[in-house]
């Protein structure tokens, strides 16, 4: 049988490329980060690494190998952590995904109070799309994620959070389009920025459009909310937004609603989770102070 600590050394030195860097993370020589990796050739009668001038690479009998252990070394690895954060509350780490919008204006005045309350327990946050997120979180590189709804998938434990409105948006530019209300075809025949296609955002307004028999192709494509709202500010186009991401630039009019004549519903988030995960307890809390009742919740602006 193989010894987990070859593995784990095995797994360090193909996520690092690096001996050395294995040896100082795992806090052990190099030589035996060295030695181990060799037994572990032996054992498999394969050579996993070859040697390159900025350290080590997996051969393609290492990465297939490596492709294998990697999801089985996140989980016992977290595995792990959990245990020891069982001993403490006052100490461990919490993995959150988000994207970077839903991170800064949604998740902030959580991990603010959280962090307030226990400062010794890590936060660490993971960027991303819904589906980047659910994907981090099945493989274990996270503990929970925010997520834009609508998201289906057995695996996972889901609890419905705040009620979002998107809406398109201009700069002064284009003002005018923001004077009365338009039609889906008539916002059409102006340039459009949009999110990214991999984002829940994007695939819903272009399905909403595509519900009326309209095809929604953007001018821009960009992958970031916060250039969404610069592009628009500077005159680009016509940018979708969630509304209560740009509260500041409506109120100061460095943006502009373009209000339609078929409104937008709303949408929401989720917070997810595996469903046979247990979560620590500073995850289980995290959580708890999110499913707080809506008048106990931060505000988002």
């Amino acid at each position: 049988m193989m010894n987990w600590d070859l593995y784990k050394v095995f797994c360090c030195a193909a996520r690092t490329g690096s001996l050395s860097e294995a040896a100082k993370q795992l806090y052990i020589t190099q030589p035996s980060v060295s030695h181990s990796i060799k037994l572990l050739e032996d054992q498999l009668g394969l050579q996993l690494f070859s040697r390159v001038p900025r350290g080590v690479e997996l051969t393609k009998d290492g990465a297939v190998f490596y492709s294998y252990l990697e999801h089985a070394y996140n989980f016992i690895t977290l595995a792990e952590e959990k245990m020891k954060e069982l001993t403490h509350f006052t100490s461990g780490e919490i993995k959150i995904g988000g994207s970077d919008s839903l991170c800064k204006h949604f998740l902030l005045p959580y991990l603010e109070s959280f962090h307030s309350e226990y400062p010794d327990i890590q936060i660490n946050l993971v960027h991303g799309t819904t589906p980047e997120i659910v994907k981090h979180l099945k493989e274990g590189r996270i503990d929970l994620g925010i997520v834009r709804m609508p998201v289906s998938d057995e695996q996972l434990q889901i609890t419905e959070g705040i009620m979002l409105q998107d809406c398109f948006v201009v700069g002064p530019k284009y003002k005018f389009l923001a004077e009365r209300a338009v039609s889906m075809e008539e916002l059409l025949q102006f340039p459009i920025i949009l999110f990214s296609s991999n984002s829940n955002s994007r695939r819903f307004i272009t399905s909403l459009f595509q519900e009326r028999g309209l095809s929604l192709e953007p001018e821009i494509e960009l992958g970031s909310v916060d250039l969404l709202i610069e592009f628009a500010k500077i005159g680009f186009g016509v940018s979708f937004v969630t509304k209560e991401f740009i509260s500041k630039e409506l109120r100061e009019g460095a943006l502009f609603e373009v209000m339609l004549k078929e409104p937008i519903p709303f949408t929401k988030t989720g917070i997810v989770t595996l469903k046979k995960m247990p979560l620590s307890q500073a995850a289980s809390e995290f959580i708890r102070r999110m499913r707080l009742p809506s008048e106990e919740e931060p505000s988002v602006t």
